[in-house]
């Protein structure tokens, strides 16, 4: 069967307008975007109880693991999606997630926990996927402003579980996030089943497995490496790297010569590529940062560090402010996006980033500027994702919408994992000792500030360069497959 040819398949009713039965869709993908908050981020509120747990060194593979993992398996259930349906995939990917939450629950060691998140990192991916069925669901301008929604909304949940998680794991250990996660997993692919409609295959074919093996692989070495060789050494690291490489080469040689690979690399055209790059240096300049505001917390400035905001609920502040910037960025890009065009919204998205991330140089001695270059910041997060996903549905046919949804997916999961990384190696490096505690150094605070500022610069870089290609190129995507559209009130519209 040709791979590259939707089949035919039932036309899906489209809304045009808000709906009861669309806010309950969206209800629903605002849950399964809960599920992944809990597998992202919660288990960083329990972080000291799993450092005592498991004696672990490396911290950053307790935060990045799940996220990694989402970049590994984002094209593989991309591609799955394709071939079998959104719906139908999301489902798995939620009962991935449970299955995870449970081996790190029952974890007897770092590893086997490491294994769990890996598997619970499945809930990752199934963000894009939302966001598939959103565009399946809504007219295209009724769409735009729904993906924000769907990729923010859930970020007000989150204020909620942040003080309730911090609170259940002092009380009754980390255990509570993972049985919590799994929970919520279980019932939400119940509910997807249940209540969305199903999706139909917009492709055929077969999966590349060896593809994913080897692009999962590589991108595990690689970033390894970068954890690896911080503390034994680059030199000594150097084979993980070396083996990392060879696997991602073997995975681009399979890409170009294979009919349906895992990522359709000749089909990436400069608008997609450029938007990629915009994604995965935005995200993961603004990913770090978040990993700053813990570290310049727990710092008081009459230490004589040269930073520091330490002061009463200094993190909550800086830990509160982060959602509801997140929501406002969504949603207005979503708006925005019908007014003035995907790519103008994520160039003033990155625009934003480079501000907040400019006044950091500042924010790391004051609070209440820490606290605006955190809003800043999470704006600019709403603003980077749901303009990225609305951009690569613009770029694209629906037969394709899968896989480059799951390659924004990957971007952003690659750019939160190696920034953290690269930050972590950063500040390790330049610790000074004072009164014989290792801390921090204030060169190392500012150079990691500067990382993440000159990012945010060649994103910025990449959209100018977005923007000037878009206006030189006109786009014919192939027609997408019929629907029917459902205006409010219930009339159809064919």
């Amino acid at each position: 069967m040709d791979a590259g040819h939707a089949p035919a398949s039932t036309p899906i009713e489209r809304h045009t307008g808000w709906t009861p039965e669309l806010i309950g869709h969206v209800a629903i993908l605002l849950l399964v975007n809960v599920v992944v908050d809990t597998v992202i981020t919660a288990p960083l509120l329990v972080l000291p109880e799993l450092l005592e747990q498991f004696g672990a060194g490396q911290p950053a593979w307790l935060n990045a693991s799940a996220m990694l993992a989402g970049a590994m398996w984002a094209p593989l259930l991309g591609r799955l999606a394709a071939l079998h349906g959104r719906r139908q995939i999301l489902v798995l990917s939620l009962v991935l997630a449970a299955a995870g939450a449970l081996i790190c629950l029952a974890a007897p060691t770092l590893w086997v926990f490491v294994i769990g998140r890996v598997v619970e990192g499945a809930a990752v991916a199934s963000l894009f996927l939302t966001v598939g069925i959103v565009r399946e669901l809504c007219a295209p301008r009724l769409g735009m402003v729904v993906t924000g929604v769907v990729t923010s909304g859930n970020a007000v949940i989150g204020i909620v579980f942040a003080f309730l998680f911090a609170t259940l794991g002092e009380q009754y250990g980390y255990q509570v996030v993972f049985i919590t996660s799994f929970v919520f997993a279980v019932l939400t692919a119940v509910l997807v089943h249940l209540r969305l409609p199903k999706t139909a295959p917009t492709k055929t074919g077969r999966v590349d497995v060896a593809g994913a093996v080897l692009l999962g692989a590589g991108l595990a070495m690689v970033v390894g490496y970068i954890s690896v060789g911080n503390t034994n050494g680059w030199l000594a690291a150097a084979p993980l790297a070396l083996a990392g490489l060879v696997a991602l080469a073997g995975w681009y040689v399979l890409a170009r010569r294979r009919a349906d690979p895992i990522i359709d690399i000749n089909g990436l055209n400069r608008p997609l590529v450029l938007m990629l790059l915009v994604v995965v240096f935005g995200t993961g300049a603004y990913q770090s940062m978040l990993q700053l505001f813990s570290l310049i917390t727990q710092v008081s400035p009459a230490q004589g560090l040269g930073y520091g905001v330490a002061a009463p609920a200094a993190l909550s502040i800086l830990h509160a402010v982060p959602p509801i910037g997140i929501v406002l960025g969504g949603v207005v890009s979503g708006v925005l996006t019908n007014r003035i065009g995907a790519a103008a919204t994520l160039t003033a998205g990155v625009a934003i980033g480079t501000i907040g991330t400019l006044g950091l140089f500042v924010g790391v001695s004051s609070l209440p500027v820490a606290a605006v270059c955190s809003l800043l910041l999470s704006l600019t997060a709403g603003t980077l994702v749901t303009s990225g996903f609305n951009l690569a549905s613009t770029l694209v046919s629906l037969d394709r919408d899968a896989a480059v949804s799951s390659l924004v997916m990957t971007m952003i999961a690659i750019g939160s994992v190696v920034f953290n990384f690269v930050g972590a190696a950063v500040l390790d490096a330049t610790h000074v000792t004072i009164a014989g505690t290792s801390m921090s150094s204030a060169v190392g605070v500012l150079t990691y500030v500067g990382i993440g500022t000159a990012a945010f610069l060649v994103a910025g870089g990449m959209a100018v360069l977005l923007l000037k290609t878009l206006r030189r190129t006109v786009a014919t995507p192939t027609s997408p497959v019929p629907r029917t559209e459902v205006r409010p009130g219930g009339s159809r519209n064919r």
